[in-house]
């Protein structure tokens, strides 16, 4: 089948899979070199990866209680002191995240503070294609850092889009390679209805024409695809939550993800996404909504996963983009910032506690934080000590990881 005929044809399609379209953008490549590895990855290690988009308060999420200058910044929005779940004698949680201090008190929370990158950007849609692609600011890069993941380890049946699995409807820019996209999956069921759809079953099983090779790309991911997402129904199968979850997005999401993984899903990577952070307006009631949700929901997810005993196979780590402006704004609210803070809970790499130095509120960039930590280096960490992966190969140039001990 040549290029045209494959596009008429993929426009029959119904509107409701919105398989074809994602393909189409998917084959859009980076010119960084690959290194294949020798799949050498751990089968037992899972990351759970949860992005705060819009810019999560780090300020307000792990509180410097004892900082003058916090509160003189933000007299009507800070968290009082009194109110603070204390982690040591800087800093402290939100109230909202109560439900997470026994699992910090049991060793299994790291806080990271002032995490960020060269050359800040505010801008919400550049700055998460930055964390999303590990690229340097001024750099643009069409593949994710997790897409690269796929690639480097894409050797025999290692080459499969379940291996990296977002639960969503569509694919982040993170989980797309230059070989092989990770899968969207927000119900396992529906997607592989959608992969029965006869044009799609028809699409998955024809061969291009050879001097076609976007169209050979193409149909070789709808034939990954529709292979991934029966693999995955049939293994959805086996595992019932029994853990009672809360009823919000994020609730809903991680009891997937739990049901994926005690049912023995071959899945190196899970990818969430929650929104709702960039508060400009009115932050203290939005965030503290936001931040219990999930507090509630990770709490939940952890103790179901320690029940079934793979806590410590299992890491979760939680980012946002950026952070907020130390000052709040006039709307009792927080403008786009630069560096933040990042959660990583249960697994065994890390012992719990605030690894770093909170923020320095005296000594700032034009009124936003400094980072001390670029982020590659907690994603260099995880890859080569957590997923046992090669992470220069990843991350197209070798970062310094992290020591926890």
């Amino acid at each position: 089948m040549n290029r045209r005929k494959f596009i008429k044809n993929s426009a029959l399609t119904t509107a409701g899979t919105m398989l074809i379209p994602h393909f189409l953008k998917a084959y859009e490549l980076n010119q960084l070199g690959r290194a294949a590895l020798a799949g050498a990855l751990d089968p037992n290690k899972v990351l759970v990866i949860v992005q705060l988009s819009g810019g999560n308060d780090g300020l307000n999420t792990v509180v410097p209680y004892r900082n003058d200058i916090y509160y003189r910044e933000r007299p009507r929005i800070a968290i009082a002191a009194d109110k603070v779940f204390r982690l040591n004698d800087e800093v402290g949680f939100h109230p909202a995240l109560e439900s997470l201090r026994s699992w910090y008190d049991d060793g299994k929370v790291t806080i990271i503070n002032n995490v960020g990158y060269p050359n800040p950007d505010r801008s919400h849609f550049r700055s998460m294609d930055i964390w999303q692609t590990a690229s340097n600011a001024d750099q643009y890069l069409n593949t994710g850092w997790l897409g690269r993941f796929l690639d480097a380890n894409c050797t025999g049946t290692a080459c499969e889009p379940h291996r990296a699995i977002e639960v969503d409807d569509t694919l982040s820019l993170a989980l797309k390679g230059q070989k092989l996209n990770g899968l969207a999956v927000l119900n396992p069921a529906r997607l592989h209805n959608q992969t029965r759809h006869g044009m799609v079953q028809q699409l998955a099983q024809m061969q291009p024409d050879h001097d076609h090779n976007n169209v050979a790309y193409l149909y070789k991911t709808l034939a990954e695809t529709v292979s991934s997402a029966n693999y995955v129904y049939e293994k959805a199968k086996v595992q019932s939550a029994k853990a009672t979850y809360p009823a919000s997005e994020l609730g809903n999401r991680l009891k997937t993800v739990s049901e994926l993984i005690q049912s023995g899903v071959n899945t190196s990577v899970y990818y969430i996404s929650i929104g709702g952070f960039d508060t400009h307006i009115n932050q203290p009631g939005q965030q503290e909504r936001l931040l219990r949700q999930y507090a509630e929901a990770v709490n939940v997810f952890l103790g179901d996963i320690k029940q079934a005993g793979r806590l410590n196979d299992v890491l979760l780590m939680t980012f946002s983009e950026f952070g907020r402006r130390v000052k709040q704004n006039a709307s009792n609210g927080t403008d786009h910032g630069t560096a933040n803070n990042v959660f990583l809970m249960g697994g065994n790499l890390t012992p719990g506690k605030v690894f770093n130095e909170a923020p320095d509120l005296t000594d700032l960039d034009e009124g936003d934080l400094k980072y001390t930590i670029d982020f590659r280096s907690i994603y260099a960490t995880l890859l080569r000590n957590w997923l046992k992966a090669d992470d220069v190969a990843v991350l197209g140039q070798k970062f310094d990881t992290l020591i926890f001990g």
